[in-house]
């Protein structure tokens, strides 16, 4: 018999700040976190402006010394970590560490590391290369990070799923303690890929919207005038345990992992199918994981990206699996706030649908000005709302056709 699984932990960093409850308030305030790139000379870049991370001081989580050792998307992953285990109330003791583990994915790692070390290669040669060249940078080194500090012995993996990673990372987390293979899972991701490469790379591609002079308006998703994405940076972490654990030690309850569904498009390096058709299947293998109905679902917080196709194709997905109910079912895409933290994106927002099922608050979509024919669903445009919420679905689809959805659960303790 399977075993249910509860979160007890949410921790946030991103745009739109430095901490799990500063970053809620923000978002249901509709404030975003979207200006002018600071990070580097943006000044001959198609797109000069993204979500980042400001005023965030590693120093608060990581020794000096050992500064050299992790890039910048685990240092985020370390602070989101800190917020998690500490809303949690989570002490990781000998007893159990073996069955604590730790599963925090990236899509892309530390691109600030690579890039500084390519340039001491060119200007200096191979012997002026960081002998902490790779550990600092390789994606799984934010789930290696963590686990040690916290002393966390049990399963430790990272996924590098593109945009879908830390949901995957957060559905296979629920899946281990599920099965009975851990009792805590320390899950999620980050991602930190404001850099020359990151965002020329990402333009180069034309995703990237070129709203330079008003960039707290570039992303808006489902919006008629929609012209890309934006770069976003940050991390988004849960404590998730089984419940037998998480009753046994007196934890606070935020919510349940109710259902989780992988699939793939099998159709385009970056662009989904047409018919939305690996989106509707994620989601519905995701009720189908929790035994539930589409009708169960009270809010859906969405991939939404603010691209010109993914939105629409994402609306499409949305009818499908909601058949006549889906313009009742309200919908909302945080990128319009934090932007598109690529691999740390699922956990960021699985984060913000448990704290929507903790407060029954939904979090608006802003800059929704423009209705679009091709996006027709209750967007909760730019004004946060009260509702009442059983379930909340989370939507992740990544590059390479990779998808990930989330359900979770208001939490009753019956």
């Amino acid at each position: 018999m399977s075993r249910r699984v509860v979160i007890t932990g949410v921790g946030l960093v991103c745009a739109c700040g430095i901490g799990t409850e500063e970053v809620w308030k923000n978002l249901l305030a509709g404030q975003g976190g979207i200006g002018p790139i600071t990070q580097f000379d943006a000044s001959a870049f198609d797109c000069r402006f993204a979500g980042e991370v400001r005023h965030f001081d590693p120093l608060n989580w990581v020794e000096k010394k050992e500064l050299k050792k992790v890039a910048r998307f685990i240092q985020l992953g370390l602070a989101a970590a800190d917020f998690a285990v500490k809303m949690a109330g989570l002490e990781i003791t000998p007893e159990i560490a073996d069955e604590a583990g730790v599963y925090v994915a990236s899509g892309i790692g530390g691109f600030d590391i690579i890039e500084r070390e390519h340039t001491k290669l060119l200007q200096g040669g191979p012997g002026k290369i960081s002998p902490f060249f790779i550990p600092a940078a390789i994606v799984n080194l934010a789930s290696g990070q963590i686990s040690i500090r916290y002393g966390a012995r049990g399963p430790n993996s990272a996924t590098a799923t593109a945009c879908s990673a830390s949901a995957h990372a957060v559905g296979d987390s629920f899946k281990i303690i599920e099965r009975g293979a851990a009792e805590v899972m320390i899950c999620g991701g980050a991602e930190a890929a404001v850099t020359p490469m990151g965002i020329g790379g990402f333009a180069a591609m034309r995703a990237l919207s070129t709203r330079n002079d008003e960039p707290a308006r570039a992303s808006r998703p489902f919006d008629a005038e929609r012209d890309g994405f934006v770069v976003g940076e940050g991390a988004g972490v849960l404590i998730l345990e089984s419940l037998e654990h998480a009753q046994r030690r007196g934890a606070n309850i935020l919510a349940e992992a109710a259902g989780y569904g992988m699939s793939g498009d099998a159709y385009h390096i970056t662009q989904p199918s047409e018919n939305g058709d690996g989106a509707y299947r994620v989601m519905m293998a995701a009720l189908k994981d929790a035994k539930v109905l589409p009708d169960v679902v009270g809010y859906v917080n969405a991939h939404g990206t603010s691209t010109p196709l993914g939105d629409a194709i994402e609306t499409v997905a949305l009818h499908r699996v909601f058949g006549e109910r889906a313009k009742k079912v309200p919908v909302s895409s945080t990128k319009s706030m934090t932007g598109h933290l690529l691999g740390g994106a699922g956990g960021l927002e699985a984060g913000i649908s448990i704290l929507a099922l903790r407060d029954q608050m939904l979090p608006p979509t802003i800059n929704y000005e423009h209705p679009d024919p091709a996006c027709d669903l209750d967007y909760v445009p730019n004004v946060a709302r009260p509702a009442e919420v059983e379930y909340a679905l989370s939507n992740s689809f990544g590059f390479g056709g990779t998808n990930a959805a989330l359900l979770f659960k208001r939490w009753d303790s019956r």
